[in-house]
């Protein structure tokens, strides 16, 4: 039973609906973030703040390779963890399916108004779309797309995956 990955931008809803799929396709839900949290007994922006960026990168590599050794999860990755080539090809090549969440920009920004003290890597507005833009073309490489309106609930989107991971499963 292959994984599912779950790749986008922060506040894509990547944790709202991996909670949803997991149970929609009775499998166990992972969230890496959380993970890592727990792991380093602190929360994210405390390990960016006393560890460094590249140590959580590393936490977050370590996890990505955790996950490929098990099966029938649900895993919802950090905002960055598809961007390292290095985890896409473990995801891939362990036969996870990645799944690209990709509401607006606007949809996005609305959701993490306010959140820079829980996100390290959003410092504001500007900065935040610079990242978005750089990040979009790996997000591209998961193998469903899921384009959202925004106004989807984690339902929905979750019903929308079944529907895309059995056209894979059946080829059509």
């Amino acid at each position: 039973m292959q994984n599912v990955y779950l790749v986008g931008f922060m506040g894509a809803g990547k944790t709202a609906v991996g909670q949803v799929l997991a149970g929609r396709l009775d499998r166990v839900f992972f969230d890496m973030d959380k993970a890592i949290e727990a792991r380093a007994g602190m929360p994210i922006s405390e390990i960016f703040a006393t560890r460094g960026e590249a140590a959580f990168r590393m936490a977050e590599d370590d996890e990505v390779e955790m996950t490929t050794d098990r099966k029938g999860l649900v895993v919802a990755t950090g905002g960055g963890a598809f961007t390292s080539r290095r985890n896409r090809q473990l995801i891939h090549g362990s036969g996870g399916v990645s799944v690209f969440l990709d509401p607006p920009w606007e949809t996005i920004r609305r959701r993490l108004a306010g959140a820079t003290s829980s996100r390290p890597k959003w410092v504001d507005d500007v900065q935040a779309r610079g990242l978005y833009d750089a990040r979009m073309p790996t997000y591209l490489m998961a193998t469903v797309h899921i384009d959202l309106a925004g106004d989807e609930d984690p339902n929905e989107t979750a019903d929308r995956i079944v529907d895309a991971l059995e056209e894979i499963t059946c080829g059509s």
